[in-house]
């Protein structure tokens, strides 16, 4: 016969707590990030904009830097994707 285990009973693991980004609650994609992890994500974003502005944007013209920017927000997309809630289209908490 199993005995169950005693003492105190291990935390439950939350799927959403592994998200960095939430869904959003209408439309598709993802929300403001709900970890630290997240929010590091995209200081790193704005700051490496905000240098592109400084560096790129007056030596190399717009061509390079919207190229650097499509580049950035795609890498984002990226980040999203992998560490995101996985994305569909909701409409409030109804669709569930």
């Amino acid at each position: 016969m199993h005995q169950p285990p005693t003492g105190p009973t291990p935390p439950r693991y939350d799927a959403r707590e592994a998200y960095w980004f939430p869904a959003k609650t209408y439309g598709w994609g993802w929300g403001p990030p709900i970890t630290w992890q997240g929010w590091v994500v995209m200081a790193v974003f704005v700051a490496l904009l905000i240098a592109g502005v400084i560096f790129l944007l007056p030596t190399q013209g717009h061509g390079i830097f919207v190229s650097y920017t499509l580049a950035l927000c795609a890498m984002l997309v990226g980040v999203c994707w992998l560490k995101g809630e996985p994305p569909r289209w909701r409409w409030g908490d109804s669709d569930q």
